[in-house]
C-alpha cells in the first residue's frame, strides 16, 4: 500500500499547490495601466462600464459596483430596510459577512440549517425560523451552486420578506437557465482574488427594483446625491449636492473596475476550466468509498468557486484534521469553508450556542476545500486525486 507522506512516504508533488489563486494576464495589466494613465482613478467611466457589463451578463436591470463583498451585503441589507428589532435569516455555513450585515443594521441574525446533500440553506428550515420580526433572508450560493431560489422567493414574497442572494461564490452560475444576479430581489457579488473573477477586491449589488436601486446608489456614496429629482432644497448652482440619507463610502476605484471588465472577458474560459476540473474530481472520487462530495440540484448549472470533499468518519481511522494535515504533507494545501458562524467567540458573546443547526455542525466536522482555480494544470488535478486516494487507502478502516 502506498504510504502517505505524513507516515514517511514521499509526497505526491515537490511544490505546494494552493487551494485558490487568481489568474492575471497581460490584458488585465494593460487595462489597469490604461486607467493609471487616465484622468480618473475613481468615480470615472470604468465604473459605469463595469456596471453595464454586469447587467448585460446577468440580465439584471441595475448594478452598483462597490468596494468589496461585505460592503455589498451591508448595502443590500440597508436597501431592504433592515433595522433595529428586525431579524435576518441566513445559513451558518458561510463567511461571517453574510450574518454580520444584519448586525451592522442593528438587527439579529437567525440561523437556518442546511440541506445535508447540497450544503445550501434548507428552505424548510427557513420557513421554521420566520417570525413577525423577519425582514430579510440572506441565501448563500455555497461553493457556487445556486440555492433553491424559487422556493425561497415564494416563501419570502408570501411573507413580505426581501430575498438577498449572497452570490459571492456564484458569478457565472445559471439557475433554471437564468444567470445568477437577475433572480433574487437583491444579489451581491464578491471579487476577492480567490473568486472566479477578481478586481483585487470589489463587489457589486444587483437588482431589478427601481426603488431598491435608488437606495443602493445613495448608500454607497455617503447618502449624498446630485440628482435633481432627489434634492430637497433649491440648488445653489452646478456644484450643489445634498446628503439626504446616512450612507457609507463604499465606492470602487476605476483601477478595480477596469481589471474586472478585463476579467469578465475571460469568464467563459474560467467557467469552462472550473467545470472540467470539477468533472475530473467527481469521476475520481465517486470510486472512493471513504469520501463523498456535494450533490447538485438540477436547477443549478454551477460555476464552482470551491470544491468540497467530505470524509466519512465511519470508514476512516483518521478524522478531518488528520486528513487535512496528511494532504499538507503531500504538498496539497486545502482549506475549510466554513466554521459555523455562530461558533465564533463574538457570536457566543451575543448569546448564540452550539446545537442550533445540527446538520451544519456535522458538515463542518467532515469537510475540506480542495484546490480549484483556472490555472491548475491537468497534472495538478491528478496530484490532488492521487493524494486523496493514497490517504483514503492507507487509513481505510478494516
Amino acid at each position: 500500500m502506498d504510504k502517505p507522506a505524513i507516515e514517511g512516504g514521499s509526497p505526491v508533488r515537490d511544490t505546494k499547490l494552493f487551494y485558490g489563486h487568481q489568474y492575471i494576464d497581460e490584458a488585465d495589466i494593460r487595462a489597469v495601466t490604461k486607467v493609471l494613465r487616465s484622468d480618473f482613478l475613481t468615480c470615472g467611466p470604468e465604473i459605469t462600464r463595469l456596471e453595464e457589463r454586469l447587467c448585460a451578463l446577468t440580465g439584471a436591470k441595475h448594478s452598483v459596483a462597490v468596494s468589496n463583498g461585505t460592503a455589498a451585503l451591508h448595502m443590500a441589507a440597508m436597501a431592504a430596510g433592515v433595522g433595529p428589532g428586525d431579524e435576518v435569516i441566513t445559513t451558518p455555513i458561510t463567511f461571517a459577512a453574510s450574518a454580520n450585515c444584519a448586525l451592522y443594521c442593528g438587527a439579529r441574525p437567525v440561523f437556518a440549517d442546511i440541506d445535508a446533500q447540497t450544503y445550501n440553506i434548507d428552505p424548510a428550515s427557513v420557513a421554521e425560523k420566520i417570525s413577525d420580526a423577519t425582514r430579510a433572508v440572506v441565501a448563500v450560493d455555497f461553493t457556487g451552486q445556486a440555492a433553491r431560489l424559487d422556493e425561497l422567493l415564494s416563501l419570502c414574497h408570501e411573507k413580505g420578506i426581501v430575498l438577498i442572494e449572497d452570490a459571492a461564490h456564484s458569478i457565472g452560475t445559471l439557475y433554471k437557465g437564468r444567470p445568477v444576479g437577475s433572480v433574487a430581489d437583491l444579489t451581491t457579488f464578491s471579487f476577492h482574488p480567490v473568486k472566479t473573477v477578481t478586481g483585487g477586491e470589489g463587489g457589486a449589488v444587483l437588482t431589478n427594483n427601481d426603488g431598491l436601486y435608488t437606495k443602493l446608489k445613495l448608500f454607497h456614496t455617503h447618502g449624498i446625491t446630485r440628482e435633481p429629482d432627489l434634492l430637497e432644497r433649491p440648488s445653489h448652482g452646478g456644484w450643489y449636492y445634498e446628503q439626504i440619507a446616512l450612507g457609507m463610502n463604499y465606492r470602487m476605484t476605476d483601477m478595480q473596475a477596469a481589471l474586472l471588465c478585463s476579467q469578465l472577458d475571460k469568464l467563459e474560459r474560467f467557467r469552462s476550466r472550473r467545470k472540467a476540473i470539477v468533472k475530473k474530481y467527481d469521476e475520481a472520487f465517486a470510486q472512493i468509498p471513504e469520501i463523498s462530495v456535494q450533490k447538485e440540484i438540477p436547477e443549478s448549472d454551477t460555476t464552482r468557486h470551491l470544491y468540497i470533499l467530505r470524509i466519512r468518519p465511519e470508514r476512516l481511522s483518521i478524522d478531518r484534521k488528520q486528513f487535512f494535515d496528511a494532504m499538507a504533507c503531500e504538498n496539497i494545501c486545502c482549506n475549510v469553508h466554513y466554521i459555523p458562524v455562530y461558533w465564533h467567540p463574538y457570536y457566543e458573546r451575543l448569546g448564540y450556542r452550539r446545537g442550533l443547526c445540527p446538520r451544519a455542525e456535522k458538515l463542518y466536522d467532515e469537510i475540506m476545500s480542495l484546490p480549484l482555480y483556472y490555472s491548475m494544470t491537468d497534472e495538478d488535478v491528478e496530484d490532488v486525486i492521487r493524494a486523496v486516494r493514497r490517504i483514503c487507502e492507507y487509513y481505510r478502516k478494516g
